[in-house]
């Protein structure tokens, strides 16, 4: 798992390298941000699982920052953002709004159906869809919050149970292949 994932991140050359990273190379180029653990990677998972429910294209960035901040691999929670799209987001938001509107119990605030995207270009698909959220509210905001925790905890309880399987089956693995050895004289 991890030598699959390795060959994906970016060598510590190439980021201290870069021109545009070059100011930010020493808090980038920390050890922790880069190394692939049980624990760094269920952080990774947890932060950009939160993340990626900021709206706009400011989840990479605090993504980023909170992962120099908990010291979890960057690249990861990058790539986890992800998982927020065009074609995921309006059903995530329509999520986080019932999930709002059932804890304030404000049944006073109206669905208001997501922009087109129909003849639009991005930017002003992009610009609807603020606008679209803007009017959903309280309910909106509450609900992302805790849709985010809840998907941020939900994810890093998930790859600490699937590394502890995966570790399990490893030793197993070693103590049966350690077991069929002959004996030697």
């Amino acid at each position: 798992m991890k030598k699959a994932l390795r060959r994906f991140l970016p060598k510590h050359e190439a980021i201290r390298e870069n021109r545009w990273l070059k100011p930010f190379s020493s808090t980038l180029l920390h050890p922790r941000l880069w190394y692939l653990n049980r624990h760094s990677a269920a952080g990774a998972v947890a932060v950009g699982l939160f993340c990626g429910l900021i709206p706009g294209p400011l989840q990479m960035l605090g993504a980023a920052i909170l992962c120099v901040v908990l010291r979890v691999n960057l690249p990861l929670s990058l790539i986890i953002t992800l998982y927020t799209n065009p074609l995921t987001i309006v059903p995530l938001y329509l999520i986080a709004f019932g999930l709002g509107g059932w804890i304030l119990g404000d049944v006073r605030t109206a669905f208001i159906a997501p922009p087109e995207m129909v003849g639009m270009d991005l930017a002003g698909w992009a610009g609807g869809l603020i606008q679209w959220m803007a009017g959903l509210g309280k309910p909106l905001a509450l609900g992302l919050v805790l849709l985010a925790a809840g998907l941020s905890l939900s994810g890093y309880l998930a790859v600490r149970a699937a590394w502890r399987v995966w570790l399990i089956r490893q030793w197993r693995r070693r103590a049966l292949s350690r077991n069929q050895l002959p004996p030697t004289s």
